[in-house]
């Protein structure tokens, strides 16, 4: 049920919009209508150029690929981010939920954020900076005040991964000061593979636990996942030092090999979760593909960097498309029901928004050669516009609606 704060002038309680009432609610709605926004303005301003028109006249003071690149992994995933942590962190320590006020401020400086970076070209680029860098602070507060709280030694991990995301956004802002030289596109890269490495130490967990419970309750415990201590520690192991080997300094033959181990690694341990015995049931077959699209994504642009077999930025979006659009898009479907007390069971337009993502990235990762620049990256912006807005869709109601009662 929505929050009740007892009014100041007649006693009566004012009731806080349910959406704000926990962090998954806010975010995971904001994320996905957001992601359709963003996307849109992107392909609309592609379109333009492909038709020989006038560039968009856009209150943006950055290129516009690389606003592009940083409101997609900044704006976008950084917003599901914030909605599984301030949703899962209290589960895993047992401490209080995070309440309405802090899901609120929280969200406002989300936005505020997103705003400040649309309008850059009016606004003063320090304090854009300002406006936009403080949202990580702020959610890593509410997960280090918990995990304080508790030993959880494992997930102090996400601390430095969100570190890196900040890193990276920092990175990009201090390019559009003017404070450093060509370091947006690697701020841009350090946050595609700081998701990617969140979505490797994540979904290692969830994706076989998972599998595991469903295969139990279909009385299919002869065949259950299996994970492998050792391949997982060096998977994580490797998507952590992907993520470093980002830096500037780091020669890409470097990031090249560790991306290719990585995506073997990954692969590896994908193949002990029994992904096939999930093919009747979308919402667990959507977690085993962005999966396969990790390690996929991992080994095409380590391949890339070190023999040249592919276009660099279609390979880096293997993962940032198939990756981490797949696995947030999955993340978000599952958890939006489970806590709100709804069957863990997805409808048909959201298998249809599963399938139109998978597609998108293939598109944007490999029909280059064959249908040109600018069909490729219409038909895919199409097709994640299409996704999300299928998500944003059925999962309005659920969001803002309070908890069904069993």
């Amino acid at each position: 049920m929505a929050a009740s704060i007892p009014s100041r002038d007649q006693g009566t309680p004012f009731r806080v919009p349910t959406v704000f009432t926990a962090g998954f609610r806010f975010f995971f709605l904001s994320a996905g209508l957001f992601s359709v926004l963003a996307m849109t303005v992107w392909t609309l301003w592609l379109g333009i150029q492909a038709a020989g028109g006038e560039a968009m006249a856009v209150p943006i003071a950055m290129a516009p690929q690389l606003w592009h690149a940083h409101e997609m992994v900044f704006g976008y995933a950084v917003a599901v981010m914030a909605g599984f942590f301030v949703t899962a962190v209290p589960s895993w320590t047992g401490t209080k939920e995070t309440g309405a006020a802090f899901v609120t401020f929280s969200g406002l400086v989300w936005l505020a954020g997103r705003l400040a970076v649309w309008f850059s070209a009016v606004l003063d680029p320090i304090l854009v900076a300002a406006v936009d860098l403080a949202f990580v602070p702020v959610l890593s507060s509410a997960v280090i005040g918990r995990l304080a709280q508790k030993s959880q030694t494992r997930n102090m991990v996400f601390l430095a991964l969100l570190t890196a995301l900040f890193s990276g956004n920092l990175m990009m802002h201090l390019d559009w000061i003017g404070w450093t030289g060509g370091n947006a596109e690697a701020g841009a890269r350090l946050g595609i593979f700081t998701s990617a490495a969140m979505i490797a130490v994540i979904g290692g967990r969830v994706v076989p636990a998972f599998t595991r419970n469903a295969l139990i309750r279909q009385g299919m415990e002869d065949d259950l996942p299996r994970s492998r201590a050792w391949l997982d520690r060096c998977g994580i192991l490797l998507s952590l030092l992907t993520t470093l080997a980002c830096l500037p300094f780091v020669p890409e033959t470097a990031l090249g090999a560790l991306c290719v181990a990585a995506g073997i690694v990954t692969l590896m341990r994908l193949t002990g979760w029994q992904g096939p015995a999930t093919r009747k049931e979308p919402i667990l077959w959507i977690l085993h593909v962005a999966f396969l699209l990790l390690g996929a994504g991992y080994l095409l642009y380590g391949l890339t960097l070190l023999a040249g077999i592919w276009q660099e930025t279609a390979a880096l979006h293997l993962l940032a498309v198939g990756a981490i659009g797949s696995m947030t898009l999955a993340m978000m479907t599952r958890a939006s029901l489970g806590h709100a007390g709804r069957p863990l069971t997805v409808s048909r337009p959201i298998v249809a928004a599963y399938l139109a993502l998978i597609v998108a990235a293939l598109v944007r990762a490999f029909a280059l050669p064959v249908c040109g620049y600018f069909e490729t990256m219409l038909l895919s912006g199409s097709l994640w516009i299409l996704a999300f807005g299928l998500y944003s869709w059925v999962y309005f109601p659920i969001l803002t609606q309070p908890r069904q009662r069993k």
